[in-house]
């Protein structure tokens, strides 16, 4: 068996050939935006400021099938080095918190959710939430998107990365990494975004695909993994039960309620592609969820004392050759980049369209300076979470899918059914039990009762009240007379 060091310094394994090619795909990357920006600007020469604004936003409405699928595939992987986190430490139980929930959940979008959104023409989610329940729910539900979509765990996994290279504290590689992502995010618009995630897309995915063929051919199949790692590592709960997956789960349908999805749905020129191309998407995420849990749990088995943060980013650069090293760097950059700048613009775009005062919406300088203003947030809460991944992931997932969730559902299910007012009584609601339960000290059977459980036990019997509350008064009302 080849013999790994967990401790390695990452730039030590780095040749000449590496970057070169490390280097190559950032200038295509570069390329790619470059020519998404110049495209935008033509396009606005023979626009009105409406349409203009609208093709910042969204891309005019015109998002191809091959670009829709490049560009949703890129965003959903930024948190790499969480995921591979959690699988070095958990094994299979990342696959399934972390992949096989989100399956279910991005189908039901596909087949619930695609044709009831469709015909609205919406911009954002909150714009879409606004136009089912009201001007209130729009606004509140901007602000738990704001929140949603701030780019702190892949500020800190850019952050990571950088430092394995280069270095030096992780706050100031945060900071670099995310100023660099700033200046492509604020002027080029959807358009740049889209481009450079497809050039990301198929770095990422060939990155990870290289890892796990490597592996296979260094130390063998599953059988080697049996025999390395314990067998709570084959466990779909892995070590911690029932309870706490199934938390995972209620953040996986936080999807059915996640900005980025809406947005390129909203991108995309047809229902149909938007359908088809969540589908296809499905099917690659598959198969880069199956490529990182199993490379993660390689580096576990090879190098099981290694600092779980970096692990698997060391142990693949110390089994790939030279030239692939440096792919696969590029390709786990390219993974974390991809989503930042979507999340960057995408959070830049709720303060800019749903937060803003309507007269400013359609000014391209409120987005540039929303976006700005969303980077310095983000590193920021970087420090403050302590660069900790799935504390961030579980803390903003778990408010989101609390209170957004049901309430959203609810809407496509009985359109038409709870008012505006309702909606926001719901939602905070949610938010102030999520909140308190979180901060609260719980004895015996309560303390392994997540907050999300309570958060969605609140707004759904919320919602139920305000269901039956009608009936209810008629029936009151028909006994008076």
């Amino acid at each position: 068996m080849k013999e790994l060091n967990p401790s390695i310094n990452l730039i030590d394994t780095i040749s000449t050939l590496d970057w070169i090619v490390f280097c190559t795909v950032l200038i295509l990357t570069g390329a790619s935006v470059i020519w998404g920006m110049s495209k935008r600007e033509k396009i606005s020469q023979t626009q009105d400021e409406s349409s203009t604004y609208l093709d910042l936003l969204l891309m005019g409405r015109q998002l191809t099938l091959p670009l829709f699928i490049a560009t949703l595939v890129a965003t959903w992987y930024g948190g790499i080095f969480g995921v591979t986190e959690i699988a070095f430490n958990q094994g299979i139980f990342n696959f399934v918190t972390q992949g096989a929930f989100w399956y279910v959940a991005y189908i039901i979008f596909a087949f619930f959710i695609i044709n009831k959104i469709s015909h609205m023409q919406a911009v954002t989610l909150p714009d879409l939430i606004g136009k089912m329940f009201g001007p209130k729910s729009a606004k509140l539900s901007a602000v738990f998107n704001f929140f949603n979509v701030l780019p702190i765990a892949y500020a800190i996994s850019l952050g990571i990365f950088s430092q394995m290279i280069f270095g030096g504290e992780l706050w100031l590689n945060t900071t670099i990494g995310v100023f660099f992502v700033l200046l492509y995010s604020m002027w080029g618009g959807f358009r740049a975004v889209v481009f450079s995630d497809l050039v990301q897309f198929f770095v990422m995915c060939l990155g990870v695909f290289l890892v796990l063929a490597m592996s296979v051919a260094n130390f063998g199949g599953l059988g080697f993994l049996k025999e390395s790692l314990p067998s709570s590592y084959f466990s779909l709960t892995g070590s911690v039960g029932i309870g706490t997956t199934l938390v995972w789960g209620f953040i996986a349908l936080s999807t059915l309620v996640d900005p980025n999805f809406y947005q390129r749905c909203f991108a995309a020129n047809s229902p149909k592609t938007a359908k088809k191309g969540i589908l296809i998407s499905t099917c690659i995420w598959f198969c880069f969820d199956i490529c990182t849990t199993f490379g993660a749990m390689y580096a576990k088995a090879t190098m099981p004392e290694a600092n779980s943060a970096h692990a698997y980013l060391l142990y693949a650069a110390q089994i790939l050759p030279d030239g692939l090293r440096g792919f696969m760097l590029a390709g786990i950059l390219a993974t974390i980049l991809s989503t930042i700048d979507s999340y960057l613009f995408l959070a830049g775009t709720t303060l800019a369209y749903d937060l803003a005062p309507k007269r400013l919406r359609s000014k391209p300088m409120m987005h540039h300076l929303g976006v700005l203003l969303v980077g310095v947030l983000a590193i920021i809460m970087a420090q403050v979470f302590n660069g900790d991944i799935k504390t961030v992931w579980k803390t903003l997932g778990s408010l989101s899918a609390a209170c957004l969730l049901f309430p959203v559902l609810f809407g496509y299910i009985f359109p038409g059914r709870i008012s505006d007012k309702q909606f926001v009584t719901t939602c905070l609601l949610g938010v102030i039990t999520t909140s308190y339960w979180r901060n609260a000290t719980h004895q015996g059977f309560w303390q392994n009762v997540d907050e999300l459980y309570i958060g969605v036990l609140t707004t759904g019997s919320t919602l139920v009240i305000f269901y039956f509350y009608p009936q209810f008064k008629q029936l009151a009302s028909a006994r008076k007379g």
